[in-house]
């Protein structure tokens, strides 16, 4: 499955965005998505994941309240909508697709380019 994620930009601290990985190739309703965040010289980490059906989701705890992911099969498409946003919230944010839960980048097989997310305080 290939992924393409965007939305990416710049923000004022307590401000909006919303980000969204388009799927396209295999069968994009059999994954399970997850959104992922790397900030310079950090490690990925694991922000937030959604189930096939949609109907289980994950969060990183610092996220959680904040950050609502969701998805439409219909339009191959997960979104990452991120309220509130901090300036340690600044990174480049990857969507992957993975077989099963999980929140471990190595479970993922399939990754999108990343988008930069820069929130100015």
């Amino acid at each position: 499955v290939q992924l393409q994620a965007s939305g990416g930009g710049l923000v004022q601290a307590g401000g909006s965005l919303r980000l969204s990985c388009a799927a396209s190739g295999r069968t994009f309703s059999v994954y399970d998505m997850g959104w992922f965040r790397q900030a310079p010289g950090k490690e990925r980490e694991f922000v937030a994941s959604i189930s096939w059906t949609g109907g289980s989701t994950y969060y990183k705890d610092s996220v959680k309240g904040r950050f609502t992911i969701s998805r439409d099969n219909a339009k191959n498409t997960v979104y990452l909508q991120m309220n509130s946003l901090k300036p340690e919230d600044t990174a480049v944010y990857y969507c992957a697709a993975a077989p099963y839960r999980a929140t471990i980048p190595s479970s993922y097989p399939y990754w999108g380019q990343g988008t930069l997310v820069t929130v100015s305080s």
